[in-house]
């Protein structure tokens, strides 16, 4: 049943009154004036001047041609007074320019260049370690300086890892003698020295608060509690060749590592058996990085043979998805800002590449070393990436990940630091 509306009701708030209007007016303003003005007669400028101000007098309070006798009704519909116009704000993401030079290239001379070593780190005190033969330099982002922290021995040498504590000031330096030795960079001085638990170079290292985690040629996963003397706590058995990858989550509950057998371990801290064995890569994988959004996400990348990285769910074990670089994938990264990643790759183009996750969807191509990138390392604050060659070239790449807040303060990033136990000094 229709409803019978009132005249006060909003029907067609457009149609004028016309008892408002004057049509013999309205209709001398249309044509009245249009004829004189085309009769063509001459018209003196006093007579010019006198037809102008009659125009304007008998303009004085004339009703409108088109008039609307009342006010118009308001809208049933909530639309805003036309003094506030509607402000749209269109969250319009701008282009961001990613740099593809790098924003610096320091000299690495005498670098080795081994695939499964782990040469290069940056720490939460913005200072990159990197290891080149014998010697471990310090350097520092903030003003370019320089150190050498040590210089090993022949019979210890080379050096074939190094890796920072959360706290950025503890460095940990594995040997090729299988001996792992802790540093305290802000005095330059060693506190001690792990031995006895591995019996071949050691290739890898990451640390879990306190525990300092070393894997290596001889296949062996040691966890080293570095407060104490007796340092060996646990040791996770599953590889059976050279353990060349070595990260643990963020949250610190999962160990991923992987190996020259091209197997993924997916390890438990609570546990000596591991979680997930992955065998889907057909070359050694030495990649691995966790997603820092989503808890469980691992990317792994295969060396040369498979080329390819590939996409885990530690939680169930699955393999999420994986896609074909073309490359030997030498070194993967997540960015701390975005959902990308940035791989590092060796023949033929030895480039760093970056990736829009989960599409996979090539954002970039950083090209610049002219041989296999080994490793690299993300800076503090997310936005920069530092990578080592065996072109013997570091190379800084500034904004890889996103363009950095203008305004940055350097003491956010202190607070970006991790508590970290005092190491004792143990001979």
């Amino acid at each position: 049943m229709l409803r019978k509306r009132n005249s006060s009701d909003n029907l067609d708030r457009f149609i004028p009154n016309r008892s408002a209007m004057d049509f013999d007016y309205a209709r001398y303003m249309l044509t009245g004036a249009a004829v004189k003005s085309e009769s063509g007669e001459p018209c003196s400028p006093s007579k010019s001047l006198y037809r102008k101000h009659l125009a304007e007098i008998l303009n004085i309070n004339r009703p409108r041609i088109l008039a609307f006798k009342n006010k118009a009704p308001p809208s049933s519909k909530n639309i805003p007074h036309s003094s506030s116009p509607i402000r749209r704000r269109k969250s319009i993401r701008q282009k961001r320019r990613i740099h593809k030079f790098p924003e610096r290239i320091l000299d690495a001379p005498d670098i080795i260049d081994d695939f499964y070593l782990d040469l290069l780190d940056w720490g939460s005190a913005d200072v990159i370690a990197i290891a080149l033969r014998n010697e471990v330099y310090l350097w520092a982002a903030s003003d370019g300086s320089t150190v050498q922290l040590l210089s090993a021995a022949d019979e210890t040498g080379p050096v074939t890892s190094v890796r920072w504590a959360p706290d950025g000031r503890h460095l940990a330096v594995g040997f090729s003698n299988s001996h792992v030795q802790i540093w305290d960079t802000s005095v330059i001085r060693k506190l001690r020295t792990l031995q006895g638990g591995h019996h071949l170079r050691v290739s890898s290292l990451d640390w879990n608060k306190h525990i300092l985690t070393s894997s290596g040629m001889d296949s062996l996963i040691i966890n080293n509690d570095v407060r104490v003397r007796t340092h060996v706590v646990s040791t996770y058995r599953g590889h059976s060749h050279e353990v060349c990858g070595l990260r643990w989550c963020p949250s610190g509950g999962q160990l991923a590592s992987g190996g020259n057998d091209n197997l993924v371990h997916i390890w438990s801290a609570s546990s000596d058996q591991w979680l997930h064995r992955f065998e889907d890569h057909s070359a050694a994988v030495k990649a691995l990085s966790w997603s820092p959004f989503q808890s469980g996400l691992l990317a792994s990348g295969g060396g040369l043979g498979d080329e390819r990285i590939r996409f885990w769910n530690t939680n169930t074990g699955a393999c999420l998805s994986s896609v074909d670089t073309g490359s030997q994938v030498c070194s993967l990264l997540w960015s701390s800002h975005e959902r990308e990643l940035l791989s590092a790759h060796g023949f033929s183009s030895n480039q760093l590449t970056l990736w829009r996750y989960p599409s996979m969807v090539k954002m970039a191509e950083l090209e610049g070393h002219t041989s296999r990138v080994l490793s690299m390392a993300k800076s503090p604050d997310g936005y920069k990436v530092a990578s080592v060659a065996g072109d013997e070239t570091l190379r800084i790449w500034d904004a890889v990940f996103a363009t950095p807040p203008k305004g940055k303060s350097k003491d956010a990033e202190e607070g970006r630091r991790e508590p970290f136990p005092n190491i004792p000094r143990i001979r």
